[in-house]
């Protein structure tokens, strides 16, 4: 078949650890061979990120907003334990996903990719449940100071009038540890506003959790900004037969391990990370889930919804085979080419989104899955385990059947 062609780039971003390894082989086995690939490349790997001082993660995100479509591998966010194995750091470098998400703003949606041969944990789960987390600030935009003495630690606003307001945080006796976080009422606003489009969109109802009774002021402003915006969306969820509710984080937990799925579950940033990763090992796998950025202007930034499989790579270093699952990468880029050719109106790359999803799909369902799979399936499918290339290899096979047609 003759490679199908691009108008506009798309912005891709590469990674670290056996998520760049997967990245490039994603690329030369399932995107080249069958589209003329146009990107402006940005190596976000944590020692060009520290070579660019994170320069090249805001050069990133606003050629992002530039183009409007973007694809994201996996990316190490340092910790201590990472500058002991990277020595070259010069800085314990913030996470990239929050620089691009404070840049961009907007909600990040993520959905498990599911299979009729793997029943979820939760054996009540029926339907696929969508994390619509709050993309902008919490700890992912806070900062951080240790104190070694006793002392106290005040809050102060300084107001453009020049007016100041301060409020103590606390009275130490020794030394402590202490954190600063914010968040912005514009950006609460559009979350709530993409939240619930989302939920017309798709036609899901929509829950809203945060802890307002311990946060009264901080989850108190996301409640009261979730509440004045649903009044302008009250009228077409009716018309819909569909909901929206808030309750407590705890509450809606209990709620969400007692359903059978079927919905939007909003959440601010740090608790939507972490259910996040609860709902997709809950339906398989974290590598089985998708996540998409939205910002409020529509740009969209696609990526996987896990780490840099950090132990694979080790293994991968010593000249082992890994049994690694691409498939939230590969929807990655299904998702970021079917994005450019819908804005572009190139049917041909939307289609092709398509079939690569099929053709991964149908591969897993034929029973060829990688090991984190395995021990999941039911008895309908007799599983046969095979290692990273090998899946790819057995993908694009599919993708040239569809193709061959």
């Amino acid at each position: 078949m003759a490679k199908i062609q691009m108008i506009t780039p798309i912005v891709e971003m590469d990674g670290d650890e056996m998520t760049r390894v997967l990245w490039k082989m994603i690329k030369d086995e399932l995107i080249l061979p069958f589209v003329e690939l146009k990107s402006e490349y940005y190596d976000l790997g944590l020692l060009h990120r520290n070579a660019t001082r994170d320069q090249v993660t805001v050069d990133a995100a606003l050629a992002t907003k530039k183009y409007g479509v973007a694809v994201k591998c996996a990316t190490i966010t340092p910790n201590r334990q990472r500058m002991e194995e990277y020595p070259q750091l010069t800085e314990m470098w913030k996470s990239p996903n929050g620089t691009i998400r404070s840049i961009l703003d907007g909600t990040v949606f993520r959905a498990p990719i599911v299979l009729d041969c793997i029943q979820p944990v939760v054996r009540n789960w029926r339907k696929p449940i969508t994390i619509a987390r709050h993309a902008y600030g919490d700890v992912y935009k806070a900062v951080d100071l240790r104190t070694d003495e006793p002392g106290e630690c005040v809050m102060t606003f300084r107001g453009e009038s020049g007016k100041e307001t301060a409020i103590s945080v606390q009275k130490v006796d020794g030394p402590a540890v202490w954190q600063g976080a914010h968040n912005k009422e514009k950006s609460i606003r559009s979350f709530a506003r993409a939240c619930f489009q989302y939920a017309i969109d798709t036609r899901q109802d929509l829950w809203f959790s945060t802890k307002d009774t311990i946060a009264k002021v901080y989850d108190g402003e996301f409640k009261k900004v979730f509440e004045e915006e649903f009044e302008n969306y009250k009228a077409r969820f009716e018309e819909l037969g569909i909901t929206y509710f808030y309750t407590l984080i705890d509450d809606a937990v209990a709620r969400v391990i007692r359903s059978e799925g079927g919905y939007i579950w909003a959440c601010k940033n740090y608790d939507g990370d972490v259910m996040s990763d609860m709902v997709s090992t809950a339906f398989g796998s974290l590598a089985m889930m998708t996540s998409v950025l939205v910002a409020p202007d529509g740009t969209t930034e696609y990526e996987a919804a896990h780490g840099t499989v950090t132990r694979h790579y080790y293994r991968y270093l010593r000249g082992e085979e890994t049994s690694t699952n691409p498939m939230a990468t590969i929807f990655a880029w299904s998702g970021a080419l079917r994005k450019r050719g819908e804005l572009d109106g190139i049917e041909e790359l939307q289609t092709f989104g398509d079939r690569l999803e099929k053709a991964c799909l149908d591969t897993l369902n034929a029973g060829i899955m990688t090991k984190d799979l395995v021990n999941l399936v039911d008895d309908t499918v007799t599983p046969t385990p095979v290692n990273s290339r090998e899946f790819l290899a057995a993908i694009r096979s599919r993708l040239e059947e569809a193709y061959s047609v």
